[in-house]
């Protein structure tokens, strides 16, 4: 592979990514752990461990990015969140 197709393979894969939105979940004072990881798997299809590490990360850092794709695809499962009584948004 020449120089020339590496960067543009390299462009490709940057623009691909720069079309990927976020769900953030962010800390409360009022959900159980256990009601966070349930919600993860439920919403956001983690496993138990994914969810349980997210919910870990949420408390101690304030936040975490719990899934990552396109707004269409990640709009029903923020949604999911917020119905749960999660604090979540898309970026």
């Amino acid at each position: 592979m020449s120089t020339k197709e590496k960067t543009q393979e390299d462009v490709s894969v940057a623009e691909k990514e720069s079309n990927q939105n976020e769900i953030v979940l962010y800390n409360d004072d009022v959900n159980t752990f256990d009601h966070v990881i349930n919600s993860l798997i439920f919403a956001c299809e983690h496993t138990p461990e994914q969810a349980e590490q997210c919910s870990i990360i949420v408390h101690y850092k304030g936040k975490c990015t719990v899934k990552t794709g396109e707004f269409e695809e990640l709009k029903p499962r923020c949604s999911m969140l917020l119905e749960a009584g999660l604090s979540a948004e898309i970026i």
